[in-house]
């Protein structure tokens, strides 16, 4: 059976994302945002998604590239009477003292050899897909309406063939230009130029200002690329990935939405963005989680996962007249999660506040009120230092005392306490302490010394590629013997032949997982680099390398047996990984770019 592999490249301007699959149609668009519902679902539904392709009359070939450096994508169709390309892309660009990023999808078709008959059929849907746009059709436009909204889709191709869906001979460049809320009525083919040359000027400069080492490089830009287009502007947020229900495995049921902010997550995502020097993004993430922790000063606890604005209530609805990614049901709007207890995420809000009293580049003023929220936050470890949760991978009906749970509230502790160290309160500093020491123990409840390894919860004998964690954030010394005997015991029972890493390999709510998670494996290159052993991290680094698709983007699952890609597409933590990952072995190797 042929690896599966997701077909579709992403566009975006960190407003909206569309997927672009290889045969030119428009697979996945929400609009206006990254939460709403989409105007283009043929990823979860062939029927019901609606369709913006752009096909040829005969049989084709396709390749698909980006504009090097740049999240403009080109697919090029070979076909009986000739070849053309589609480009693909969303303006984004600085205009005036602000960036420019409308809700607009730009397609420009131009012929490259002969003269090709294609087809462009856009038909969008409203509300996931229940309801058909209606058309209302001008001189050089049509205008969708539904659901009670509105876009333009402005061309220089005759109305008529997009009406009608007739074939027509492609003899000279044609634009397509989808504008969300009314029709646009500049002129076209100027403004469709422009915006594109402006656009890959745009993130080729974003590039040459990021700080990325020679090991890997091309991979590295690509994943800091699509990172960028996860981060929704406007409030900060970065979503795991731009997709729901795209399934763990098939027939697995574990179909969830990822369209949201996870808590989990910050410290992996800022420390990402740290690393390639973009300090804007990393300013904008931080301030939406600082957002969120100020607005919950007062609240018992933290979710573990938010909306794009900090919404709370992610109820979890099942879309029952949608086949779902080739048949697999059922899909997911929301997510469940929202309501889980986990409680690592206070640990990670507190790491994600350090920088405003250790990095430089924040200017610090001190807070009237920082002693009351560093405590708040305090109280949140307190009250759930002692409890079961669900966990990093948020089991639904299992709540056990977690080891990374609490490594992170130890990891948290100690970030408390250099904060209050910075202020100079020392009552607040013994506090963290103590508390540093109640997570320790915790964890410590965890070892098993018979085994030499650490399991992923008190009084289980099992083990879980989170703990691998506990090497990287430096709570086991990576130089020590019980480092070295952890990482052992993982290895042994968590890792393939081929270099993947299973989350754990135990029972959960659904069964037994069938696929691994790829950040894990990228988690264990960092663990292999910190404990020394770098000549292996680059070996199993560079195996990783060929599960990405066509256009080096990752999923967030890996097929253990056959390498194929599942779970939701791409996943930007998978992303996030592979940087890290690579970022640390770079340091390790700290070779003369000459060698």
């Amino acid at each position: 059976m042929a690896r599966h592999t997701y077909q579709t490249g992403i566009i975006g301007n960190c407003n909206f994302l569309a997927h672009v699959n290889k045969n030119t149609n428009i697979d996945w668009m929400c609009w206006p945002r990254f939460d709403s519902p989409f105007v283009f679902g043929g990823m979860l539904d062939k029927n019901k998604g609606g369709e913006f392709s752009i096909l040829p009359a005969s049989d084709y070939t396709s390749e698909q590239v980006y504009a090097e450096n740049t999240n403009v994508l080109r697919t090029d169709i070979t076909c009986k009477n000739g070849k053309y390309r589609v480009t693909d892309f969303a303006p984004r660009f600085r205009q005036y003292d602000h960036f420019y990023k409308p809700l607009m999808l730009i397609r420009k078709i131009e012929p490259l050899e002969g003269v090709p008959r294609i087809k462009v059929k856009c038909s969008p849907v409203c509300d996931y897909g229940r309801l058909p746009q209606d058309k209302l059709h001008g001189s050089d436009y049509i205008k969708f309406t539904g659901c009670g909204e509105s876009m333009g889709l402005s061309t220089n191709i005759p109305i008529t063939y997009l009406i009608d869906e007739e074939y027509f001979s492609l003899n000279e460049t044609k634009y397509l230009l989808l504008n969300y809320g009314d029709v646009w009525e500049g002129a076209l083919a100027s403004t469709c130029e422009q915006y594109l040359r402006e656009t890959i000027e745009y993130w080729r400069l974003w590039i040459k200002h990021s700080s990325i080492a020679l090991f890997y490089q091309p991979y590295v830009i690509r994943s800091a690329l699509a990172l960028k287009i996860h981060q929704y502007e406007d409030t900060g947020a970065i979503i795991a990935a731009s997709t729901t229900s795209l399934p763990e495995f098939p027939g697995s049921g574990r179909n969830w939405d990822y369209r949201y902010c996870w808590l989990r997550d910050t410290y992996y995502v800022l420390t990402s963005l740290n690393h390639i020097g973009h300090f804007e993004e990393m300013e904008r993430y931080f301030n939406y989680v600082t957002d969120i922790s100020f607005s919950e000063n007062d609240s018992f606890r933290y979710q573990p996962l938010y909306g794009i604005t900090g919404k709370k209530n992610l109820t979890e609805e099942i879309a029952e007249h949608l086949d779902g990614y080739m048949g697999n049901k059922p899909v997911r709007i929301g997510n469940q999660a929202s309501e889980h207890i986990q409680n690592d995420i206070y640990g990670q809000v507190s790491i994600s506040l350090l920088p405003l009293y250790t990095d430089h580049r924040f200017i610090y003023s001190e807070r009237k009120d920082s002693n009351k929220w560093i405590n708040s936050l305090l109280d949140k470890i307190e009250r759930t230092i002692d409890e079961h949760d669900a966990g990093i991978w948020e089991f639904r009906n299992i709540a056990l005392m977690h080891c990374y749970s609490n490594l992170f509230q130890w990891a948290g502790c100690n970030a408390a306490e250099k904060m209050a160290r910075t202020i100079g309160d020392k009552t607040l500093e013994e506090r963290a302490c103590a508390l540093k020491e109640r997570a320790a123990a915790h964890i410590e409840a965890c070892y098993d010394p018979v085994r030499k390894v650490y399991t992923h919860a008190v009084g289980s004998p099992y083990l879980d590629a989170s703990t691998l964690q506990l090497i990287m954030m430096n709570y086991i010394d990576p130089a020590s013997q019980k480092a070295r005997d952890h990482l052992a015991a993982l290895e042994k029972e968590l890792k393939t032949d081929t270099g993947l890493f299973y989350r754990y390999i135990h029972t959960d709510d659904f069964g037994k997982p069938k696929t691994t998670f790829l950040i894990c494996a990228f988690w264990y290159v960092e663990a292999l680099a910190c404990v020394g052993r770098v000549d292996e991290a680059i070996v199993e680094f560079e195996k990783l390398l060929k599960y990405c698709n066509h256009l080096l983007l990752f999923s967030e699952d890996v097929d253990g047996v056959d390498g194929s890609q599942w779970g939701n597409f791409p996943q930007a933590y998978s992303h996030v990984g592979l940087m890290n990952a690579a970022y640390r072995i770079a340091v390790k190797l700290d070779r003369p770019v000459f060698l």
